[in-house]
C-alpha cells in the first residue's frame, strides 16, 4: 500500500466515528495500512466509541421522566449523545494519544491484525491487537461501575488496564489455527461484548467442539447445523433441529448415541446463542465470574455440566494458552 493511500486510511478512519463491536471489522482494516496516521485513527476512533459508552451508561443509571422518556426521545438523545462523544473525542481526553504511544511502542512496524484476544495474551499480539484488547471484560466491567465520577473512574481502570501487547507471532501458528480465527473473530467479538467472556476463550470452545471447524455437526442427510459449541435441542428450543451420533461419557466411560441439535442459518447465529446460553443460565454465573482466566473458566463449564467428557476443562484450557497462544 502507497504512503498517499495510507494517509487516505488514517483520515477516513478519524472522520469515521464507530459506535459498536461490529466496527471492529473497520478498525482492523485501518490499522492494516501499518502507518502513524492509520493507528492515529483507529485509536481516536475508539476513544470516541468509549466515551460514547460511558455517556450510555450515565443515562441509563440515571432517574428517567415518564413524560420524556419515551421511545423518541431515547433515540433523539442518543443521536446527541453520539455528537457529544465525537466531539470529545476530536478534542481528545488522552486515551487515544495513550493508546498510540503504547502500541507504537511495542512495535512500531507491525500493525498486521490477529484474531480476537485481550493484552495479558499473546496469542494475537500486535498494534492493534492491543487496542481491540481494551473492550474485554475487564473494559466492560470499568464501564458498568460507571456511576458519579464515571469518567474518572472508567478511564483510571482502563488505562491501568492497558498493558502493551507483546510483538505479533501470528506466524508460529498452525495455518489452520491462524484460518479458523480469521474466519470466526467478529461473531466471537460481539459474543464477547455481549458476555463479557474474552473472544479468545469462545474461539477455543468452538475449536474444541467442532475439531477446528473440521468436525462440524452436520445432520444425516449432511446438511451443515452451524453449530459450533455443541448445544443441543432441549424441549424449549423452537429453532431448527439437526441429529447427529456424539460421544458421551457416562460415569466416565464413553457411550456412542445420536442427540438431537440446535441448528442456525450461520455461524454468527451459533455464537449469539451461546451468548444467551451462558448470560442467561443460572448454571453458568460462576463461569461468567471467572472470565478473566483460561483454566478457571474452562474448570466452570465442566462443573457446571455443560460437557461430560472428563478432560474437557484441560482439553479447552490447552487449546487457549497453547494452540491460540501462538
Amino acid at each position: 500500500m502507497t504512503s498517499q493511500n495510507s494517509n487516505t486510511l488514517g483520515n477516513d478512519l478519524s472522520r469515521k466515528f464507530a459506535l459498536d463491536v461490529k466496527d471492529m471489522g473497520s478498525l482492523r482494516q485501518g490499522a492494516r495500512a501499518g502507518t502513524p496516521e492509520a493507528l492515529k485513527g483507529a485509536a481516536t476512533q475508539f476513544e470516541a466509541m468509549f466515551v460514547n459508552t460511558m455517556l450510555k451508561t450515565m443515562r441509563e443509571a440515571s432517574p428517567q421522566d415518564s413524560l420524556t422518556n419515551s421511545d423518541q426521545t431515547k433515540m433523539l438523545t442518543g443521536m446527541q449523545d453520539q455528537q457529544t462523544a465525537q466531539s470529545i473525542a476530536k478534542k481528545g481526553i488522552g486515551l487515544a494519544d495513550m493508546l498510540v504511544r503504547q502500541l507504537g511502542h511495542n512495535d512500531k512496524q507491525a500493525l498486521a491484525v490477529g484474531g480476537a484476544g485481550d493484552a495479558a495474551d499473546g496469542a494475537n499480539a500486535g498494534s492493534f491487537a492491543g487496542m481491540a484488547s481494551l473492550m474485554d471484560a475487564r473494559l466492560q466491567k470499568a464501564i458498568a461501575a460507571a456511576g458519579g465520577n464515571a469518567a474518572a473512574t472508567a478511564k483510571t481502570e482502563a488505562i491501568a488496564d492497558a498493558k502493551p501487547a507483546a510483538p505479533a507471532r501470528r506466524g508460529s501458528q498452525a495455518p489452520h489455527v491462524i484460518s479458523f480465527q480469521e474466519k470466526l473473530s467478529s461473531h466471537a467479538d460481539e459474543a464477547s461484548a455481549a458476555t463479557g467472556i474474552p473472544a479468545k476463550f469462545m474461539l477455543g470452545q468452538a475449536a474444541l467442539e467442532s475439531g477446528w471447524g473440521k468436525r462440524e455437526i452436520k445432520g444425516r442427510d449432511g446438511t451443515n447445523s452451524n453449530n459450533l459449541f455443541g448445544i443441543k435441542a432441549t424441549p424449549d428450543w423452537k429453532g431448527k433441529v439437526v441429529e447427529a451420533t456424539t460421544t458421551e461419557y457416562v460415569n466416565g466411560k464413553a457411550q456412542t448415541r445420536v442427540e438431537r441439535f440446535r441448528a442456525y442459518d450461520s455461524y454468527a447465529d451459533s455464537f449469539k446463542d451461546y451468548a444467551r446460553l451462558i448470560t442467561n443460565n443460572p448454571r453458568y454465573e460462576k463461569v461468567l465470574a471467572s472470565a478473566g482466566d483460561a483454566s478457571a473458566f474452562a474448570q466452570g463449564l465442566q462443573k457446571a455440566g455443560y460437557a461430560t467428557d472428563p478432560q474437557y476443562a484441560n482439553k479447552l484450557t490447552s487449546i487457549i494458552k497453547r494452540s491460540l497462544a501462538g
